[in-house]
């Protein structure tokens, strides 16, 4: 990808943005991301983002990819969700035995793929692949997608755990149940995915060994170094960069509401006036661009390392992890000082602030904003201690 593919991708996002911030509320209210949505995503070229060369994609620096999410998270929290979590996972097919890569892309390099990874179903090892079994929740914008991933344990003859993988699977293999009814990213369309005794061919699946080394198969035709960077890095920093953004909305959309909001408990002081309410703007300011900053500088440090073929330390990689939950820290504690600060009236339905409110807690709850976690992890790193199943 050159400089001017990414800066085209950027500007095709930010021209969107003012049609999201319009579309929010319906979007919330159908439970999903609009049609016209995904479309215009799609003829923005977001989606290629991080796709390999190989296969049609900008194979684009980490960085751009971030800051498209963050834009579009800005305008329209659900939507940013989904875009982030459909637009890392070519990034993560390219990981896999170029097989997979080419059942996938061979003849459509604009399909798109959702999932749900955690071990919510089982495999069995079988001649040539797997058997593949059980019910996954929160697949974000599986509606707009025609392949899965799910992670699953997966068991031999005598029921001995024998590895942890990333199974791909065509949308013949699999159901969608609409569960998806929330307070929060009521957008996102993360309903449950189910599988019933599906056969998995050995080439779609991906072990956690592989992507915790980061030594994968789809490093036989992707050589970039995108694809050298850890899973742990990247997965998490896609569910971060739209909190962040949601944090941004949630602070541009203040800003204009202060400008004209009148306090009545104050014998009708304007709030733009009000010397405490500017101090809560800046706190809050301060917190999303620290965020901000902590997350592209980890990320660009990881690329620029792969960029030279140098080791990616491990100490660095428990740092992006522990900036990331914190990144999703300051970003939601930015919101809740901007929310305080709103009034009354920002608790009405359709206003942005309540929906950006909402929206962070929900994303809040992911699996990858585990704070305690993350933070144990990097204490143990410090400290020379063991750091046990680490996804790092």
């Amino acid at each position: 990808m050159t400089d001017q593919d990414g800066r085209g991708v950027l500007a095709g996002v930010r021209e969107l943005l003012p049609v999201l911030r319009e579309r929010a509320q319906e979007t919330e209210d159908a439970r999903r991301i609009p049609e016209e949505t995904i479309k215009a995503l799609q003829e923005t070229g977001f989606f290629k983002l991080l796709q390999p060369k190989t296969f049609g994609g900008y194979e684009a620096d980490p960085v751009t990819f971030y800051t498209a999410v963050k834009l579009l998270a800005s305008a329209c929290g659900s939507t940013g969700w989904v875009a982030s979590i459909l637009g890392v996972h070519p990034w993560h097919l390219a990981l896999f035995p170029p097989q997979a890569q080419q059942d996938v892309w061979g003849a459509d390099v604009d399909v798109r793929i959702s999932s749900s990874y955690a071990p919510m179903g089982k495999a069995r090892v079988v001649d040539g692949g797997y058997r593949l079994s059980g019910r996954w929740s929160f697949s974000s914008g599986c509606d707009h997608a025609t392949w899965v991933f799910l992670g699953a344990p997966a068991f031999d003859a005598e029921g001995k755990p024998v590895d942890f993988c990333t199974y791909l699977l065509p949308i013949g293999d699999y159901a969608i149940e609409d569960v998806w009814d929330t307070v929060g990213l009521r957008g996102t369309g993360s309903n449950d995915i189910l599988v019933e005794d599906a056969f998995v061919p050995a080439h779609r699946a991906l072990s956690f060994r592989d992507t915790s080394t980061c030594r994968t198969p789809g490093q036989e035709i992707n050589a970039g170094p995108l694809y050298r960077l850890p899973y742990g890095s990247v997965h998490p920093s896609t569910i971060t960069a739209p909190i962040i953004g949601m944090a941004q909305g949630a602070y541009d959309a203040h800003v204009a509401h202060q400008r004209n909001r009148v306090r009545a408990a104050y014998l009708g002081e304007q709030s733009k006036e009000d010397p405490f309410a500017k101090v809560r703007v800046a706190e809050a300011a301060s917190e999303i661009d620290a965020a901000w900053l902590q997350l592209t500088r980890n990320i660009d440090e990881l690329y620029q390392l792969a960029c030279r073929g140098e080791k990616l330390p491990f100490a660095t990689r428990l740092r992006v992890r522990r900036d990331q939950v914190r990144g999703t820290e300051r970003a939601i504690a930015a919101v809740d000082r901007l929310f305080e600060n709103s009034g009354g009236r920002a608790l009405q339905r359709g206003t942005p602030i309540q929906r950006f409110w909402r929206d962070v807690h929900a994303g809040r709850v992911h699996a990858a904003n585990d704070p305690e976690r993350a933070y144990t992890l990097f204490g143990n790193g410090e400290f020379g201690l063991p750091v046990e199943n680490a996804m790092v």
